[in-house]
């Protein structure tokens, strides 16, 4: 008997630890990773959404954006262009805006100019800045505040309505 409660609660705590990991925060992203982060999707909309711990405008994106996550056709990935060893504080702030449940990325190297080059070429490095890539190969960028309205008319543009819309 106290081994099958021994086993649950070692397995319970495997768990955990496990579950503590998968939400440890951001993964770094390095230029090699880059590629991949801006292709197309297969299907539907991926929207990054570029942060920074310093950025006063941010919280309000990532808020919107944790919105629409929810939604089985976007895919939201946040990248904090802050070094990924500030990793904890990244992963404080993404929990203080409701989307600790997103997606996470860091920039990791010596060169975030390169980094912010190889996602947007057309990209100062201003933040918050989202990237709406669509699977048909379109794509949209804009620099500032959004609200949930402002998001939804540049994932879905005129004519792309969703049949619920």
């Amino acid at each position: 008997m106290i081994r099958r409660a021994t086993i649950g609660l070692l397995a319970g705590l495997a768990l955990a630890v496990a579950s503590a990991a998968t939400a440890a925060g951001p993964v770094a992203l390095r230029a090699a990773d880059v590629a991949d982060l801006v292709a197309s999707p297969d299907h539907g909309v991926r929207v990054i959404a570029l942060w920074a711990l310093d950025c006063a405008y941010c919280e309000q994106n990532l808020r919107a954006l944790a919105a629409l996550h929810d939604d089985g056709d976007i895919e939201v990935v946040t990248v904090a262009t802050d070094d990924i060893g500030l990793r904890d504080a990244i992963a404080q702030r993404l929990a203080a805006a409701g989307a600790g449940a997103l997606p996470a990325r860091a920039y990791a190297g010596s060169s975030p100019q390169r980094l912010d080059f190889l996602i947007d070429p057309s990209w100062g490095g201003e933040t918050p800045r989202t990237l709406i890539l669509r699977a048909d190969g379109s794509r949209a960028a804009v620099s500032g505040a959004l609200d949930r309205a402002r998001l939804e008319a540049l994932i879905r543009p005129r004519g792309q309505e969703s049949a619920g819309d």
